[in-house]
Formats: structure tokens, sequence, C-alpha cells
């Protein structure tokens, strides 16, 4: 059989986008699949219950039997570190590596590797959090030296919920940030809005290049696992500019 690679996927255990819209970006690659492991993950706000989610027991457990499966790599594809701060994916990443001795990541410290990479200073927001988690992420991204200059959210806590907006909403929002300002770059920052497809469609209609967040977590993955990201055609400048 040919060399597979296989990836690593911790998943919120509410999302119902993540796994279909992965599984869509790897369709032409036959020899490369995700595998998912989920945590209990039901509502996104600032609230003690809701933050203590995100405590790194929960991930390890997942990740132990991701390695049964021996994936390559191990991404985390939830943005909680927006809110909670960066240094909690550094260390998730340091304790899923020393507990399984496979690389890990997440998809917001992959976003930040991209910023840095395509030098965006100025960037645009786009979410569907509530408006505290939202002012939290853009004091993140500004004590990192990211300025946000346009954001729209849909105040929502989520998760479920997060799903059952549409993709014209989503480009709705897209679309109003573009028009507001001249970001850098514009993100999609939530793995269970329906994002991928709307950046890649309109980074040819508003010629800005726009990150999405399940988008980023698998272009790192895949390149821990010593997988070549411009195999995946059709969805954005993320795979086939970023190196």
């Amino acid at each position: 059989m040919n060399q597979r690679t296989l990836l690593g996927v911790l998943t919120p255990s509410s999302n119902t986008v993540l796994e279909p819209l992965t599984a869509e970006m790897l369709h032409d690659l036959p020899d490369v699949s995700a595998h998912f492991g989920r945590l209990k993950v039901t509502e996104i706000s600032l609230r003690d219950q809701a933050l203590s989610q995100f405590d790194n027991e929960p991930f390890l457990q997942s990740a132990r039997l991701l390695a049964d499966a021996r994936v390559q790599s191990i991404t985390w594809n939830g943005t909680s570190s927006g809110w909670r701060g960066f240094g909690d994916d550094e260390a998730l990443c340091e304790v899923l590596q020393a507990e399984t001795g496979i690389p890990a990541c997440t998809s917001v410290l992959a976003l930040n590797e991209i910023f840095h990479k395509t030098r965006v200073k100025n960037f645009a927001l786009v979410t569907p959090y509530l408006d505290d988690v939202q002012e939290k992420i853009i004091t993140n991204y500004r004590e990192a030296g990211f300025n946000c200059i346009a954001e729209r959210h849909l105040g929502d806590k989520g998760n479920f919920s997060f799903s059952e907006y549409s993709e014209e909403t989503i480009a709705d929002m897209v679309r109003a940030v573009a028009a507001e300002s001249k970001p850098d770059a514009i993100t999609i920052f939530c793995t269970n809005l329906r994002g991928p497809r709307v950046a890649a469609q309109l980074e040819k209609e508003l010629q800005i290049p726009i990150y999405d967040s399940i988008a980023t977590g698998l272009w790192k993955g895949m390149k821990l696992a010593g997988a070549d990201t411009r195999r995946i055609k059709g969805w954005g400048s993320l795979f086939s500019e970023v190196d």
C-alpha cells in the first residue's frame, strides 16, 4: 500500500462543520485522511464554566486515542486561544507532544504563523461570537502586534448554533469588513462556521487574502505530517501561495 498521511484533529463536541469541510478539502488526495477526536464544548463565552471546557485533560484524553491510529500530527482545530490567550495553545501543544510523541499544532497558532509569513499587520475579523469574546480576541491580537481594523460578529454564544449560519451570511460579513477598510487580510475565525468555501471564492472577488480557521488548522497539520499543502486545489491562496 502507498504511504498514507494520517492527520489527527481534535474537535469541539458540538461542531458539525469542521469534519465534512475538512473531508471536502482533502477529497482529491486519496492518500491523506483526517481522523477526529472530540472533547466537550457547548458554549463560547467568558463564563468560568465555558472557559474550563478548554482545560488540558480533555484534550489529552482525545489525543491519546488518536495516537492509537498512528496519526502523524495532532491539530486542535478550535479557536479558544483567541480569547483565552495564545500562550494557552502554546502550552497545549507542548503537553500534547510530550504525552503522545506526535507533533501538535492549533488553528489559531497556524493563523498567527500565516500572518507573520505573509506580513499581515492590519486585518479584519469575522466571527459568530459575543461582544466580550470578540473584544478579547481583538485585544490579544493587538498585543501580539496585529491590528484589527474592521470586524463583524453575530453575538451568539453557540457553539452548535454557529453551524446554522449560511455561507451567504458569512460572505456578507466578509464583504462588509472589506468595504469598511483595506485590510492586509481577513480571517473567518471559528471552526464551526462554513468559512472555507466562502474564503476561497471571495478572495477572487475582493482581491484580499482570506484565511479561514478550519483551513489554517488543516494547512499546519499537513505541514507537520510532511504533506504538500499545494496539492489542495481550489481552496484559496493559503494552500497555493503560503509555504
